[in-house]
């Protein structure tokens, strides 16, 4: 089979410096709505390094179908099967396609619920005890969320994906050091105004590692820290439906009040239980090549000068303990043309406009970045 070189240079970026995968180890490869040829050049790229590839394809519309009758009789056998799988593996890369962002959208959402407290034991041992990358692959559908022709949002798709990452580590670990001293965080914009502490909590790089694009940097505040409100000026898809202008108003650490262009569905997905209404991560996000939102997670947590402020589930390691189904990264934007902004770590402006501030953070701005 002939295979376009781009496939392989992604393939050769996840085996070798994503999952660095070493001889006789086990990698997943998770293949949802993806060409073939791109899970062949996975294929021969872990066997290429030695290791050894299994691979699980998926359908959105079976899944969906799968999902309309959840019955805990059915998934609980199936997240059993599931997870002693994973517990054989070393790494896992998923590529997930999507034709349709929105094909779960009349999924009910007690359904959901169901398949994700189910389901959850093998998304924790994945996160938690594997080697993983994560990404989304180029499809029509999503060139138009980015108001893109396919060709053009498939070249950004491949310069993104196959960026230098490692030019991103001096500054993430710059950025990371810095975090780890913070007590107090200020993040101050249109609509925001929010404090926290992350004292004790640590910060995390993320350089081409785990999700593919990258860039960020997370950390989580204290549980009950959180004072103020936030106003997020990215569209967000969650569970197959899309939310606009969430504005969240938080009082020891719990959000009090959430409105959006679907309020009601909003506040039903952050009464899922009792962690969701708190806050499992804070990330600067800085790859220089992702600027405008396109309602994909894995590129808007990325977007050059903006942050994310994530209610749910927070990791482990780098948390502050909360246990939810629920992680939902949104996202606000502080670059001028979206109306500016600030971050602040112990009363010292870090952050303005989208732009680092402090000599030992410019390798994170989009001119040192983009240089190499």
């Amino acid at each position: 089979m002939i295979i376009d070189p781009r496939f392989t240079q992604l393939a050769e970026g996840l085996t070798a410096f994503s999952c660095a995968l070493k001889p006789g180890e086990r990698v997943l490869i998770d293949a949802f709505d993806i060409p073939d040829a791109m899970v062949i050049a996975l294929v021969r790229a872990t066997r290429a390094r030695g290791a050894h590839p299994y691979v699980q394809l998926h359908r959105a519309r079976v899944t969906r179908e799968l999902a309309l009758g959840a019955e805990a009789a059915q998934f609980a056998p199936h997240a059993e099967v599931e997870l002693a799988r994973m517990q054989k593996m070393d790494a896992y890369i998923a590529l997930r396609g999507s034709e349709n962002i929105f094909e779960a959208s009349d999924v009910p959402s007690d359904r959901v619920q169901l398949v994700a407290r189910l389901m959850k034991p093998v998304l924790d041992h994945r996160v938690g005890k594997t080697k993983w990358v994560v990404l989304r692959w180029p499809t029509p559908s999503m060139a138009q969320q980015a108001g893109m022709s396919t060709e053009a949002f498939e070249d950004f798709y491949f310069r993104v994906c196959t960026l230098d990452y490692a030019r991103m580590i001096p500054g993430m670990k710059a950025l990371a050091d810095l975090m780890a001293r913070t007590d107090r965080v200020q993040l101050k914009g249109p609509g925001t105004d929010l404090r926290f502490s992350i004292k004790g909590i640590g910060a995390q790089t993320c350089g081409g590692l785990r999700n593919i694009p990258d860039g960020e940097v997370f950390s989580c505040p204290v549980k009950d820290s959180v004072e103020g409100h936030v106003q997020y000026n990215a569209a967000s898809v969650y569970l197959g439906t899309s939310f606009e202008n969430i504005r969240l108003a938080f009082k020891a650490g719990k959000i009090v009040e959430a409105t959006s262009s679907n309020t009601k569905r909003l506040n039903e997905i952050l009464d899922s239980d009792s962690g969701a209404r708190f806050i499992g991560e804070f990330a600067l996000g800085f790859n220089p090549h992702i600027r405008e939102p396109m309602r994909d997670i894995l590129f808007d947590e990325k977007i050059a000068g903006s942050f994310h402020f994530t209610p749910g589930q927070a990791y482990e390691g780098v948390g502050n303990g909360n246990k939810s189904q629920v992680h939902w990264d949104m996202v606000c934007i502080q670059r001028p043309e979206y109306g500016g902004g600030e971050v602040w770590f112990d009363g010292k402006l870090i952050r303005k406009d989208g732009l680092f501030v402090p000599k030992a953070l410019h390798k994170l701005n989009p001119d040192y970045l983009l240089a190499g």
